[in-house]
């Protein structure tokens, strides 16, 4: 038990190693590493700072000494002054060199960069780890026609492959998106107070190739290839909004797949994964309630909507900048990948235990073909001599003595009926000769067959371990 208030994202829902790169030691261990990197630098450079100082910086990277972070928090009020304040008591011969010429953003707002490129890393892994299972659950079914809906109403077949495969689509739109924004992500580098870099003209006596060397040097360290442009100081807060639109991709595509698996599930014609003691309701004993499905539409939901943070936070940065960015920024950028992680690691639970149920994915469209295919049972009887209108009525009555039959409860087969019916011209074999479900698919085992085949070398290296989480 615990006193003090848990995220459930990071207590219930998120994984290990995401949870672990929003910590606090991650967060506070870059920050003394971005330090000694601008140490590094400014020394390469020419200012007057010793192997010795940059030794004891290195040495006490990790030993960090939060009672007395807090301690001096309170006093100065400033989060970044109280970490360079308690550095220099673990570095005492290093200490009147420490951040040096930067200001805070320095360290928030490229360690920020730095995690979050990392874990947008975590997001496209389990993404793709998604991909491919569902990529080898539409292969599977691509052949099995399926009640197709519009409407939410009957509609032309479909596989459930080719509805696999859709999901599919959704995903690989979202790894694209991320693959642009990952790999333009560019660092801040060491700008001064607005960007204008004005600290490091005098300090390097206004010699500008050593401002852009240093800039270089500490965003290759971190494995950055470039610094943006222009900056205040802070880095472009459109960022974030271009990150938080790529993780809300990532949940709409989500929300879209697990809300289908429940309609489909309410039918019985697909299931998510169910416990052998799993309880499904605490009153209802015989329920089996998709929960997982639920659970991503719900941190779906969530992510979507968290996603407008940025969008405000880059809108109203006055000039320069203002602080309202900083408290909002701690909770809704953490958030959004602790909860696409989430999101993604059920996800991949449920497709990796779905289970198709074919007989009923199979009586659902015998149900209905038998009114999907008319006009194609018209056709025949004509080709055969038949008075089309006379046809058109008999269809047309015979289905009308089904439909009402069904709304009172009664079972009816328009197939049957249509079988009875002399005037009609076709026999038994021909009637199901015409209403063999595979002839009402259209492409759709190709379509699937040539998006997965062209997503294949995408999978290369994937892990197919299982996803070893509790949901």
């Amino acid at each position: 038990m615990t006193d003090r208030y848990e995220s459930p994202l990071t207590g219930r829902y998120a994984s290990k190693r995401m949870s672990e790169l929003f910590s606090q030691d991650v967060r506070y261990t870059t920050w003394r590493k971005l330090w000694v990197s601008l140490a590094e630098a400014e020394k390469e450079l020419g200012l007057n700072i010793s192997d010795e100082q940059i030794k004891e910086l290195k040495d006490h990277i990790c030993d960090i000494d939060y009672d007395a972070v807090r301690q001096r928090e309170k006093e100065v009020r400033h989060d970044v002054m109280a970490h360079v304040y308690v550095y220099g008591l673990a570095a005492p011969a290093a200490k009147g060199i420490i951040h040096l010429g930067a200001t805070s953003c320095y360290v928030t707002d490229n360690g920020d960069l730095i995690i979050y490129r990392q874990a947008l890393s975590y997001i496209r892994e389990d993404l793709l780890k998604l991909m491919k299972e569902l990529g080898n659950l539409a292969l599977r079914y691509k052949d099995l026609p399926a009640l197709a809906y519009t409407h939410y109403q009957p509609a032309q077949p479909t596989t459930m492959g080719k509805r696999f495969s859709l999901w599919l689509q959704d995903l690989y739109f979202d790894l694209q998106d991320l693959d642009h924004v990952k790999d333009g992500l560019k660092f801040l580098g060491c700008r001064g107070t607005t960007g204008s870099e004005a600290s490091f003209m005098d300090l390097f006596e206004g010699d500008e190739e050593k401002i852009d060397r240093m800039n270089a040097r500490i965003a290759e360290d971190f494995g950055f290839k470039a610094v943006y442009d222009l900056s205040s100081q802070t880095y472009p807060r459109k960022i974030d909004a271009k990150i938080l639109f790529v993780l809300s991709s990532i949940a709409q595509s989500a929300y879209k797949m697990a809300q289908d698996i429940r309609l489909l599930q309410h039918d019985g014609e697909l299931e998510e994964p169910f416990e052998d003691s799993q309880i499904g309701s605490s009153a209802m004993a015989y329920k089996r309630n998709p929960m997982r499905c639920e659970r991503v539409c719900s941190l779906a939901r969530y992510l979507i909507n968290d996603a407008g943070n940025a969008c405000d936070t880059a809108a109203v940065q006055w000039l320069e900048r203002s602080l309202d960015d900083s408290a909002n920024r701690r909770l809704s950028m953490p958030e959004a990948f602790l909860c696409a992680d989430g999101i993604l690691s059920v996800l991949c639970n449920i497709i990796e235990g779905l289970k198709v149920n074919e007989k009923i994915v199979e009586k659902r469209i015998k149900d209905y073909l038998p009114f999907i295919a008319t006009e194609n049972i018209m056709m025949e009887a004509v080709r055969k001599g038949k008075d089309r209108q006379i046809i058109h009525e008999i269809i047309r009555r015979d289905s009308m003595k089904v439909i009402k039959a069904k709304q009172n409860g009664e079972e009816a087969d328009l197939l049957a009926l249509l079988i009875q019916e002399e005037e009609l011209g076709l026999n038994e074999k021909e009637l199901k000769n015409i209403l063999e479900p595979k002839l009402y698919t259209g492409r759709c085992a190709r379509q699937t067959e040539h998006f997965v085949a062209k997503l294949q070398p995408l999978f290369e290296g994937v892990k197919e371990e299982k996803t070893l989480i509790e949901v």
